[in-house]
């Protein structure tokens, strides 16, 4: 059932990314705005610019949008402080200074992204490492985003919740408030997940990992689903966190790992005839374990949100407030699905995290074993 849903979840995000791209395409060399007004007008509503604005990291934190009587759009934002290194210095500002066609310092906003109004392209990392980027001929931009705040706030909730329950803890072993929702699910990553995967030795070193780990990735997933500020950020469906995530994992791993863990990679218990093929997978799959954790986690995300508004977007595609009765339903039904989701991804994340780090801890006998005969 699950590799059904990730299927179809996959399908609709290959889909949306190629409709996406052809529209990017399309928009090419259009300069002018009332071009872009008159397109516009002929398009009418955009699904896939705003499912894209959705789930897509932004320098503003967009709530919504009204419409006037002579038709004109007014847009209501949360600004975000805007930070930019570039070869004039430090330019520091909030988004809105930039924001609807505004410009300071030669940088505006343009679909919610900084850009500059000098045609000096935003650095990159990998275009940085590669040599394709001069560092002294771009800009950097180290703004707190959306994601960015999403992230903060997340941070704010988690140690207040869990500050409060270790407060909690020191007066009387019996939980309360929070602690009573939260304590059977610590629990359980300790019974279920971390213990059987790492061992009742071994296990209390890593459970702090494990659990900021699960709760971060579960709350920010639940936060998502939330259609309204501060929350509904797209933070877990933003591969760069993902990303950070699996590294650290895999970080954990590496270092955590015995003797035995990197003799199995160099020496595995093959012929030596083997060694030139079997130690180069060894070493590959030590980098794809975390590259799986990544892109699940991510593609998983946000697909289920690409999915909701894919649903929703069609009574505006169609016009027909009669499509709303199957809309919405099943709308909701997705939305409900990925509450289940949100927890889901959250313990597989957990469990293969744990998993790799009880692979690398592992103590194998037959050293001791032999050593008795």
């Amino acid at each position: 059932m699950n590799r059904k849903i990730s299927s179809l979840f996959f399908a609709f995000l290959f889909v949306f990314i190629g409709v996406f791209a052809s529209a990017q395409h399309e928009s090419e060399g259009e300069k002018s705005a009332e071009k872009v007004e008159n397109k516009e007008a002929e398009k009418g509503f955009n699904a896939t610019k705003m499912i894209m604005e959705h789930i897509g990291d932004s320098n503003e934190w967009h709530l919504w949008t009204t419409k006037d009587d002579n038709g004109e759009e007014h847009h209501v934002s949360v600004p975000l402080p805007v930070i930019i290194k570039d070869n004039e210095g430090w330019h520091t500002f909030l988004s809105k200074s930039i924001a609807h066609g505004n410009e300071r310092d030669g940088y505006t906003l343009e679909e919610g992204q900084v850009v500059s109004t000098k045609g000096v392209q935003k650095a990159t990392l990998f275009s940085i490492i590669s040599g394709k980027q001069k560092s002294n001929e771009v800009f950097f931009d180290l703004s707190v985003t959306k994601n960015t705040a999403s992230m903060f706030l997340s941070v704010i909730f988690m140690a207040v919740i869990f500050i409060g329950m270790a407060r909690n803890y020191k007066k009387s072993q019996l939980p309360k408030g929070a602690g009573k929702l939260l304590e059977p699910v610590i629990v359980f990553i300790r019974d279920e997940v971390a213990i059987p995967n790492i061992g009742s030795v071994k296990y209390k070193r890593y459970m702090p990992y494990l659990l900021t780990a699960f709760f971060f990735i579960w709350f920010n997933n639940l936060f998502g689903l939330i259609p309204f500020f501060p929350f509904g950020a797209n933070l877990t469906g933003n591969i760069a966190i993902t990303a950070v995530l699996a590294i650290i994992t895999l970080l954990i791993t590496l270092f955590s790992a015995n003797k035995d863990y990197w003799k199995h990679i160099f020496m595995p218990p093959v012929p030596i005839l083997l060694y030139p093929i079997m130690v180069p997978i060894e070493i590959i799959g030590i980098f794809t374990k975390p590259f799986a954790l990544m892109m699940r986690l991510f593609a998983n995300v946000t697909a289920g949100h690409i999915m909701i508004l894919a649903i929703i977007s069609l009574i505006f595609i169609f016009k027909s407030p009669f499509l709303g009765f199957a809309s919405v339903p099943l709308a909701l039904f997705v939305s409900v699905l990925e509450l289940l989701v949100a927890a889901l991804q959250a313990y597989i994340f957990t469990v293969l995290s744990a998993l790799f780090i009880g692979i690398a801890v592992a103590e194998h006998e037959h050293g001791h074993e032999e050593h008795a005969h």
